[in-house]
């Protein structure tokens, strides 16, 4: 399907040639791809082998049958054709035309366009799935709405990341705390996730919403990866199963995702342990990821040999040595790195 919206996004001749059709208030039925199995299920018409344009495919709508063109929408094949599904494939529609349109679109796995002349719809179809294609304008507006939605959650999220790394500093974690970022960074990724679906639908009409959108959820499948390497529980299989958690933090639905304890249920921690209030304490995966010019090899041989961030910030230049890989050099860029840190997130959190 997002093959198939790509196709027909606003600016592309075959968009423009629906448009041109919508405005003379005609029908159509237009079936993208020309192969075989395509062919099996034509009868009737006659072979054009025509280059697309707008022009031509809106003037060949006035015919009664179906216009068959490439897969890549750059030929125009047939047209005048009857389409002859199996009329045993089960079909929501009632009109003829979108009854065809789904039948073909189920069948031989193509996409199937359908322009209503009474409603002034234009329909896509393919495999399972339909979708009616919105007005650029509205399609705009939209998108513009969910990017302002989006943004508020991720400023929530930053202030909760900001949050989170004073309170490790101050070792006062509770589960509520990692919660917080959690829930805002999963949501953020959903609305992302939406928003995105209706660029491929916009096209080169939404370039500059796309960059937009990669600006606001930039850094954030990061954040929550390191935040769940962190505190995933220890009988969960901690350092090995971090996209395990965020997979069930994507099955919860947004009233189950905004309970502590569902988030909690995700990490491993048993139910009677589940407290927002629990104290927490992070194996440094995240502020260690801060520091410039770290390998991560480097950042899992710390964590593993310390056990946590506090031993970790405790440890002394000598103790930070004897990790394989660290010398004297970036055994000091550890601690130097991290006291600096921890007084920018504490400066962070009460300015």
């Amino acid at each position: 399907m997002a093959q198939a919206l790509a196709l027909v996004a606003p600016g592309t001749p075959l968009r423009e040639g629906l448009e041109r059709i919508l405005l003379a208030k005609r029908g159509a039925l237009i079936v993208i791809g020309d192969d075989a199995k395509v062919l099996a299920v034509c009868t009737g018409g006659f072979l054009l082998d025509a280059e697309f344009s707008p022009q031509r495919v809106s003037e060949l709508a006035k015919l009664d049958g179906a216009i068959i063109v490439s897969s890549d929408a750059r030929r125009i094949a047939r047209a005048n054709v009857h389409l002859m599904p199996d009329p045993s494939i089960p079909t929501l529609e009632t009109g003829t035309r979108h009854r065809t349109a789904e039948r073909v679109a189920r069948s031989i796995a193509v996409p199937v366009i359908s322009v209503s002349a009474a409603m002034s719809v234009v329909t896509v179809y393919c495999r399972d799935e339909r979708h009616v294609l919105q007005p650029t304008a509205r399609m705009l507006e939209r998108v513009g709405q969910a990017l302002a939605t989006l943004q508020r959650f991720r400023r929530r999220l930053d202030l909760a990341v900001t949050t989170l790394s004073a309170l490790e500093v101050d070792d006062t974690v509770t589960l509520h705390d990692v919660a917080a970022v959690l829930q805002p960074a999963e949501l953020v990724c959903r609305i992302a996730d939406e928003i995105e679906s209706e660029l491929v639908e916009l096209g080169g009409e939404g370039r500059l919403l796309r960059l937009q959108l990669d600006e606001l959820v930039e850094g954030v499948d990061d954040t929550r990866r390191l935040v769940v390497r962190d505190y995933l529980h220890d009988g969960a299989g901690a350092r090995s199963k971090p996209d395990a958690v965020l997979a069930a933090l994507a099955a919860l639905s947004t009233e189950e995702l905004l309970e502590d304890r569902r988030v909690a249920a995700t990490l491993g921690m048993a139910h009677a342990n589940a407290e927002p209030d629990r104290s927490l304490e992070p194996r440094g995966y995240r502020l260690l990821h801060r520091l410039p010019r770290f390998p991560e090899s480097i950042i899992d041989r710390i964590v593993e040999h310390f056990h946590g961030l506090q031993r970790i910030m405790r440890a002394s230049v000598g103790e930070l040595e004897e990790v394989g890989g660290v010398g004297e050099a970036r055994a000091r860029s550890v601690k130097d790195g991290l006291a600096r840190l921890a007084e920018a997130s504490i400066l962070d959190r009460y300015s």
